[in-house]
């Protein structure tokens, strides 16, 4: 018998999505990925398959903005930062890949922050 837990079912929610989203030169994916204790985001351009913007709570500048904030501070600051990222290498327009999560929470406040510092979602 198949063992059915949450990482399984957000696998599949995550396949029906990438089978209607994919990221073109003009309007690339912003995917999403969040762990128990960080959450990263990239903007990838499906059809050269390259990422081209990636941002994430691991790296340096944000360990050391951030310290012990909580989670969902942590997804605010990481959206601001891969959108700076982005419309300094010239992209202005992503299609948001939710990764399987629902738009929610840490999520929500990650593209809503991308929104904010300019990226149209």
């Amino acid at each position: 018998m198949l063992k059915v837990n949450s990482k399984v079912l957000r696998r599949e929610r995550h396949k029906r999505v990438r089978k209607k989203i994919s990221g073109t030169v003009s309007r690339p994916r912003l995917c999403v990925f969040r762990s128990s204790d960080h959450i990263y985001a990239q903007i990838i351009d499906d059809c050269s398959r390259r990422t081209l913007v990636s941002a994430s709570t691991v790296e340096p500048i944000a360990k050391e903005k951030l310290g012990k904030e909580v989670k969902t501070k942590k997804a605010e600051f990481v959206g601001s930062l891969v959108a700076q990222k982005a419309i300094h290498k010239g992209i202005t327009q992503v299609v948001l890949d939710r990764g399987g999560y629902k738009y929610h929470g840490r999520v929500k406040a990650l593209a809503e922050a991308a929104r904010q510092a300019g990226l149209e979602l």
